[in-house]
C-alpha cells in the first residue's frame, strides 16, 4: 500500500516534462538542431564568473569539514546576514540575519510557508492565473485548498473584484509571481497599491491577517527599465520565497530562502512556524557548499544581454507574423495567444513542426501559450518562418 496521492504526483509528468522528454526523443530522431524546444525555463546563460570563482576558492582554502558539513538548521549566519545586508542596501529592507530561512531552492521556500500557514483542511490560498501550476501541488499536499482567479487579459494584471470574490474566512494567504511564470508580466506599482488595500481591508472583514507570498525567482529579470517593487513596502504582511535558479544560474544547486521582515504580524511566531514546516518535511540545512558561494556572491546580478536580444527577436517576429504576444517585462518567457484560441491543439500542431511550445491551461490561461526564449539565437532565427507556418494553418 502507499499514498495514492502521492502515487498520482510521481507516476504522472508535468505537461512540460512531457514535453521536454518528446523533444529528447525527437532530437535523437531527427538530430537535436532541428528541434525547435521553447518548452523548459533551464537559464542558457552561465553562472557569473564570481560563482564558478568561489566555488574554487571555498574548495581550496576552507577546511573540508566546515564546507561539507552540516549548517544550522536555518543556514549559516554568515551567510544570512550577507543577503540582508545586500536587501537593505537595495531595498531599504530593514532586514536581518534572523529573518531568513535558508532553502533548497523556491519550492521549498513556498511550501514550507504554505504548510505552516495552513490552519485544516478548509485553509485556502488565492492565485491569480496565470500561475505555476506547482502552486497546486504545494497547497494540496499541504492539506489545503488552491483557489485561481481569473487571468486580467490581455494586460495579465489583477481583476480586483473578482480577487476579493474569492477571498473568504478561509483564506490564509494570497500567492503572488511578479515577474511572471508564464507571462513575463511584471505587477505595476498601482497594481500592488491597490493589492494591498484589498488585503488590508478584506483582514478586517474576516479578522484574521491575509498574508501576501511573493514568488520571486525573476525578481532580477527585467528589461528596458522596468521595475520590480519591493512589495513589504507596500503590503507589510509579505512573505518572500526567493531561489538563485535564475538570478545566478544555478537552478541545479537548489539554493534559495523564505525571507519574514519583521514588519509582518508575529513575525517570529510566523518564522517558526516556517522553519517547524520544513523540518516536518526535511528542508533543514540547504547544502552547505553553495550557501557559502552565495554569501560572496549577493551582489552579483545576471547577464540579461542574450535574454533581452532573443526576447526581442521573438517578440518582433511572432507580432510580425500576426501573433498576440503579453507584455514580456521580465523572467524569460513569451506568453502568447493561440491563433485557434486552443493551445493544447496549436501545441500538437507545433509538435508537427518540432516546435515545442507549452499549452497554457496548467497555468490557467487555455487560449496562450507559453515560449521560454533562453535557447540559442540561431534556434530563434531558424524558428520564426516555421511559426509563420503554424499560424498560417490555423487560418
Amino acid at each position: 500500500m502507499v499514498n495514492k496521492g502521492c502515487y498520482t504526483l510521481g507516476s504522472q509528468k508535468s505537461g512540460i516534462r512531457e514535453l521536454f522528454e518528446f523533444g529528447n526523443k525527437r532530437a535523437e530522431e531527427v538530430g537535436r538542431e532541428n528541434v525547435y524546444d521553447f518548452s523548459i525555463g533551464n537559464p542558457s546563460e552561465p553562472a557569473p564568473a564570481e560563482v564558478n570563482q568561489a566555488i574554487k576558492d571555498i574548495v581550496d582554502n576552507i577546511d573540508s569539514v566546515k564546507v561539507h558539513g552540516y549548517t544550522s538548521a536555518q543556514g549559516n549566519a554568515s551567510t544570512r546576514k550577507a543577503i540582508a545586508d545586500d536587501m537593505n542596501d537595495r531595498f531599504g529592507a530593514g532586514v536581518m540575519e534572523d529573518n531568513f530561512y535558508m532553502t533548497c531552492g523556491a519550492a521549498a521556500s513556498l511550501t514550507s510557508t504554505i504548510k505552516a500557514l495552513t490552519i485544516d483542511h478548509d485553509t485556502e490560498f488565492v492565485t491569480v492565473a496565470p500561475f505555476f501550476p506547482e502552486y497546486s501541488v504545494f497547497a494540496t499536499v499541504g492539506g489545503g485548498k488552491l483557489k485561481v482567479v481569473e487571468p486580467d487579459i490581455p494586460d495579465f494584471q489583477i481583476q480586483f473584484d473578482k480577487l476579493e470574490a474569492a477571498i473568504n474566512k478561509n483564506t490564509q494567504a494570497v500567492i503572488v509571481n511578479s515577474p511572471n511564470n508564464p507571462s513575463g508580466v511584471i505587477y505595476s506599482k498601482a497594481t500592488l497599491t491597490k493589492l494591498a488595500e484589498t488585503l488590508t481591508k478584506k483582514s478586517a472583514e474576516v479578522g484574521h491577517t491575509i498574508y501576501l507570498i511573493a514568488d520571486e525567482p525573476y525578481r532580477e529579470l527585467v528589461y528596458d527599465g522596468a521595475v520590480v517593487e519591493y512589495i513589504p513596502s507596500i503590503y507589510p504582511n509579505t512573505i518572500v520565497c526567493y531561489s538563485y535558479s535564475k538570478s545566478l544560474s544555478l537552478p541545479g544547486e537548489r539554493i534559495g530562502y523564505v525571507m519574514v521582515p519583521s514588519c509582518v504580524e508575529n513575525w517570529k511566531e510566523v518564522y517558526d512556524a516556517i522553519a517547524g514546516a520544513a523540518r516536518n518535511m526535511g528542508y533543514v540545512c540547504a547544502p552547505a557548499l553553495i550557501q557559502l558561494v552565495i554569501e560572496r556572491c549577493t551582489k552579483c546580478r545576471p547577464n540579461l544581454e542574450a535574454y533581452a536580444k532573443n526576447r526581442q527577436l521573438l517578440m518582433d517576429g511572432l507580432i510580425a507574423d500576426g501573433y498576440t504576444v503579453a507584455d514580456p517585462a521580465g523572467a524569460f518567457y513569451l506568453f502568447v495567444k493561440a491563433p485557434n484560441g486552443d493551445s493544447a491543439a496549436f501545441s500538437e500542431i507545433g509538435k508537427k513542426h518540432d516546435v515545442l511550445l507549452v499549452p497554457g491551461g496548467g497555468f490557467g490561461c487555455p487560449e496562450y501559450f507559453r515560449l521560454c526564449y533562453c535557447v540559442p539565437e540561431d534556434m530563434i532565427k531558424r524558428s520564426i518562418p516555421i511559426f509563420k507556418d503554424m499560424i498560417d494553418e490555423c487560418k
